[in-house]
């Protein structure tokens, strides 16, 4: 008992310490757990990013007006909708400009600016900067809206397409 006490007070001296010097370990976590679900689009892993997402409550909006617009309400929706993103831009890069994290385990805002790119089908270099606002309760995202160049999308998706990825003009993914 006196051993996990110990182990507790010292956590609790490091924890605060890092934090007098403005460093938020659950912060760094979350920075962490980010940058490796980006890494995982990337990657073409998505069924890895479903494991931290709200299996009750889910908003994911993509802003615009063609294949990767709209929202969805759940898990089954989105990661079909991380496929997408795999299938329409397969060579897509996701660069990680800024992440901005606010708020507790039990409220959790992330922000992350990026820059995604790729080379589309006709060779064209494809180049889109973007924010994610992102919403996390205990551990598990239950927001994200997602803001980028509309035009930079709907253009992309149109090159895809006529470079014979159909998917590049299906319906979008709602529920």
């Amino acid at each position: 008992m006196k051993t996990i006490t110990l182990v507790l007070f010292l956590l609790l001296v490091v924890v605060n310490t890092a934090m007098a010097f403005g460093i938020n370990p659950y912060h760094n976590i979350v920075k962490k757990l980010v940058r490796n679900n980006f890494k995982a689009i990337e990657e073409h892993r998505p069924e890895e990013i479903m494991s931290g997402v709200s299996d009750k409550t889910l908003e994911h909006t993509f802003a615009g007006d063609n294949s990767l617009s709209g929202t969805r309400h759940d898990k089954e929706s989105l990661l079909r909708w991380f496929k997408r993103i795999n299938t329409v831009l397969p060579e897509l890069k996701v660069k990680i400009t800024d992440i901005r994290v606010k708020g507790g385990p039990g409220n959790t805002l992330v922000i992350a600016r990026w820059t995604a790119t790729c080379t589309l089908l006709n060779g064209e270099a494809y180049e889109n900067k973007g924010v994610h606002f992102i919403t996390l309760k205990w551990g598990k995202a239950v927001k994200f809206d997602v803001y980028e160049n509309t035009k930079v999308v709907s253009h992309g998706l149109d090159v895809q397409f006529e470079a014979g990825i159909k998917e590049a003009k299906a319906p979008k993914i709602e529920s």
